[in-house]
């Protein structure tokens, strides 16, 4: 982990937090309650931390990277955080049972999701909305 910087430590324990909770309830009604994989697609967020999460272990495994990739490091890990980002916006606001259907409320598990995509997608997010600016 020392081969990390800091934006890379910031995005890897807040998408390890993000796969975490897609098993967490996201949705409740009454003592029912449904996980982050109910959306179909969020499977793909779960592909996408895993993804994130095997560079992230190989980079601080491998000084070099055995093979050559088609864009920077933090390019792909924003690629794959701003994803991750969108597709649990989606998922937070699109309940179970319709946006105006006021029966299903939100579990604890969603606002972690949330809160873990952007904290996931800020650190390389920011930067390079700087860097396009100047």
């Amino acid at each position: 982990m020392k081969r990390w910087s800091q934006a890379e430590r910031t995005t890897a324990i807040a998408t390890l937090v993000l796969f975490i909770s897609l098993f967490l309830p996201w949705y409740t009604f009454g003592p029912l309650s449904l996980d982050g994989l109910w959306h179909g697609w969020m499977y793909l967020v779960f592909l996408l931390c895993l993804a994130i999460l095997v560079y992230l272990v190989s980079r601080a495994g491998f000084k070099e990277m055995p093979f050559k990739m088609p864009m920077s490091g933090d390019q792909l890990l924003l690629f794959g955080s701003v994803i991750n980002l969108v597709l649990v916006v989606i998922s937070f606001i699109d309940k179970p049972g319709g946006i105006g259907y006021s029966g299903i409320g939100w579990g604890w598990g969603s606002f972690v999701a949330l809160i873990a995509a952007v904290v996931a997608a800020v650190p390389l997010g920011v930067p390079a909305l700087r860097a396009r600016k100047g």
